[in-house]
């Protein structure tokens, strides 16, 4: 049995469910080359223009900017940077309606157009090959480079791919009608392609890369099979011009049978799509170093006086592309960014042009008519037979009108890639593609505010664990001693052990000796044995010993001054008590005198008062000498003997 490598070779195809056949109306600009624009007089770039997060800005309000120059720079998954379209200056830093059929304000750079074009320096690689992976695709990040096809996937993301891949294919079928960016492209600048297509080639290794272009492009087809002549593992299939079949889950099951499974990406089976404008501007990149700063847009509609397609800058706004060509608007005139089936109504023709912008159409109300009013369901199925992801588009419509996101997530309404064939073929004008952009709007909305209640549930019980344990903590704190008591209490202990070692060493003089007499007696014996003696430490020990003699000395030395004020408090005391009986005597005295002589009785008594007191000054005399030195004691004890004779005259010369 053949392999599917060799099927594909062989020019197999193979058939994708659903689809329509509308008019294409692309004759009238797919046959004339592409024109660039004179310089508008502003320039309006949304720092966002892609699937992913916006950069952080790298420039301020004033600033003077070069063509190419790097206006932000990535800061999260799924961020590129946006460069500045030409020279100039930056006037303004502020919200500006988007490219979106709400238009809701998007920050944005305003730039101001010198008319000097002059470049920032460039840094090309024509010598890819040399570079790892790593730098390749860091060149690609930094060159702003995201799907130009239809979504604006950062293009980094797929060529960074950790999945092996089979097969690349190259999306050239630009199935929507009046588009044909990508055919003029495709004949233009075929070789520029083709050199992208190396680029990924080297990054990421297919086996076949298949470059896949509908039927009713065959001057796009001739010049890209020219430039791939000289490449085996590049082909060329033309394929059936039906609508979507440029969608990629679609391109993918035409050319090689695969189906990319729900909820999955085409890496998953081993495939990679990349369009032909991306692959033109990864080239521009690598090859020359230059950002993605343009693109090619189809400029159609019977309003228009002349339609093709041309370069324009991004932030180019569509009034100026639209003035360029000759605009004639009609009373209540429409216009679209995008095809006729996937496109949107402008709210303003003040938006800008952005990297995903393929096509401005303005067509007259006789060539698209506004559509009428919404009618009942007449359940003739034609809506499912047309839908290419093989959906139930009614039953989507029912549950999309009565809320009922988890029938509609079991539908697999995010399978759905909104390309209006069901609307297309409604006998009853039912919007249907809008019902579904609104209810995909609110699940990932409410999606969101799951996400986030399950957040702030895991933070609330965090913080209710968090203070239930510590208040069981504070319960428990004193029935265990704290970190300090434990501290304490082991700087207790080994205080007590150091105490006790002292004490120990203290109670040791004796032993010393002993043993180091035992040394000496035993050098002794081995001297008299004539063995070579051992050192004798004898005098290094008693030496020692004296010292600590000397140290305990010192240290009762010095407690003493310390105990002495309790001796002197004591004297104090005595010398307090003997002052109070000399009074007390001398106020008897004189009581006595003043009546009448003293008797003998009396005398006596102030007499032992007087000796009782003397004889307390001497007791703590005697005690306080005990505690000092020999000399300070002798000194305390003849100041006291004439103290005690003073005081002894004194009485004597009171009791006269």
């Amino acid at each position: 049995m053949d392999s599917l490598l060799s099927r594909i070779r062989r020019g197999e195809l193979w058939q994708s469910p659903g689809g329509i056949h509308p008019p294409t109306h692309k004759h009238k600009t797919n046959s004339l080359p592409i024109h660039s624009l004179p310089l508008p007089e502003k320039l309006v770039l949304p720092i966002k223009q892609h699937i992913g997060a916006e950069g952080q800005l790298l420039v301020s309000a004033g600033e003077q900017v070069l063509k190419g120059q790097a206006l932000t720079r990535p800061n999260a998954n799924w961020s590129v940077p946006v460069h500045a379209p030409t020279s100039g200056r930056i006037v303004d830093i502020t919200p500006m309606p988007s490219a979106h059929p709400s238009a809701i304000p998007e920050l944005s750079i305003i730039i101001e157009p010198d008319g000097q074009e002059t470049w920032c320096e460039l840094v090309p690689h024509p010598n890819y090959q040399q570079l790892s992976a790593e730098r390749l695709v860091d060149i690609i990040h930094y060159a702003g480079i995201s799907g130009m096809g239809g979504a604006g996937f950062p293009t980094y993301v797929k060529t960074a791919s950790k999945q092996p891949i089979d097969i690349l294919i190259v999306n050239g079928a630009e199935c929507e009608p009046y588009i044909s960016a990508d055919d003029v492209l495709m004949q233009a600048h075929s070789e520029e392609i083709v050199r992208g297509i190396h680029i990924i080639q080297h990054l990421l290794g297919p086996e076949l890369t298949i470059i896949g272009i509908e039927d009713d492009k065959p001057k796009a087809i001739e010049a890209m099979t020219q430039a791939c002549a000289d490449y085996d593992n590049i082909i060329v299939r033309a394929i059936e011009t039906k609508y979507p079949s440029g969608g990629e889950k679609q391109l993918i099951q035409i050319l090689t049978s695969k189906e990319v499974p729900a909820g999955g990406i085409p890496a998953d089976i081993g495939v990679l799509v990349q369009n032909v404008g991306t692959l033109y501007a990864i080239q521009q990149a690598v090859e020359l170093g230059k950002p993605l700063i343009e693109r090619v847009v189809t400029l159609a509609g019977e309003t228009l006086e002349q339609q093709g397609n041309v370069w324009a800058l991004l932030g180019t706004e569509i009034k100026h592309l639209l003035a360029f060509q000759g605009f004639n608007p009609e009373p209540m005139q429409r216009v679209i960014m995008g095809g006729p089936m996937m496109g949107f109504t402008l709210p303003s023709v003040r938006i800008p042009v952005v990297k995903t912008t393929n096509c401005i159409l303005a067509p007259s109300n006789q060539e698209m008519p506004a559509p009428g009013d919404e009618r009942a369901c007449i359940r003739c199925s034609a809506c499912a037979d047309a839908c290419p992801a093989s959906l139930l588009p009614q039953q989507l419509q029912w549950f999309a009108k009565t809320k009922e996101y988890q029938k509609l997530e079991e539908h697999k309404l995010f399978d759905c890639i909104e390309c209006g064939a069901c609307a297309y073929v409604c006998p009853s004008e039912i919007p249907l593609v809008q019902y579904y952009r609104v209810a995909k709007a609110e699940i990932r909305e409410q999606q969101i505010e799951q996400v986030k209640a399950e957040r702030a549930r895991e933070r609330f019980e965090a913080r209710k664990a968090r203070l239930e344990r510590e208040q069981e903590e504070r319960r428990n704190r004193h029935k265990r001693p704290s970190r300090s008591a434990a501290k304490s209490s082991e700087s207790k202990e080994k205080v007590t052990e150091a105490l006790a070692r002292v004490k120990a060493k203290k109670t040791e003089p004796g032993d010393n000796k002993a043993k180091v007499a035992e040394a000496i007696a035993r050098a002794k014996a081995k001297k008299a044995q004539g063995e070579a003696p051992e050192p004798d430490n004898s005098e290094v020990a008693q030496a020692r010993a004296q010292r600590k003699e000397q140290a305990r000395a010192y240290k009762a030395q010095k407690q003493q001054p310390e105990q002495a004020p309790s001796a002197t408090a004591d004297d104090k005391k005595a010398a307090v008590a003997a002052a109070v009986a000399r009074a007390k005597a001398k106020k008897a005295q004189q009581g006595e005198q003043s009546d009448s002589q003293p008797t003998a009785a009396e005398d006596k008594k102030a007499a032992v008062a007087a000796a009782i007191a003397r004889a307390k000054a001497k007791k703590a005399a005697k005690a306080d000498a005990s505690t000092q030195q020999p000399h300070e004691a002798a000194e305390n004890v003849e100041s006291e003997t004439k103290a005690s004779s003073a005081e002894d005259n004194k009485k004597a010369a009171v009791a006269a």
